[in-house]
């Protein structure tokens, strides 16, 4: 199962962690974890090479991490297109992905 978690302060959200697989299809063939690292991959490029706002990341085989050094209206409003577009493919593919909430991390 793909994890997502947004981590959420001050009603803002704050960054992402995402980790595991859907395992609905072998790897290279599935379009659920496709479809996640595609969206995370366009929210941490649009906050860091549009907005120009620096960030946390790390990316691996089943996880990233994405952590902006400022959180304002900008990277907020790419934050909140990113968690509607999970929680969306979460109601389709239960099984498959869940998103959570926690505080603030050190970033």
């Amino acid at each position: 199962m793909i994890r997502v978690r947004f981590s959420i302060g001050n009603n803002r959200l704050h960054g992402f962690e995402i980790k595991g697989h859907s395992m609905s299809a072998p790897e290279g063939q599935d379009i659920i974890c496709a479809s996640v690292s595609s969206a995370a991959l366009m929210a941490a490029n649009t906050i860091t090479e549009i907005i120009g706002i620096p960030a946390r990341a790390e990316a691996e085989s089943g996880s990233m991490v994405f952590y902006p050094e400022e959180v304002n209206e900008n990277t907020e409003a790419v934050l909140r297109g990113l968690e509607l577009h999970l929680t969306e493919l979460s109601k389709q593919y239960p099984l498959n992905i869940k998103v959570i909430y926690g505080g603030v991390k050190n970033a």
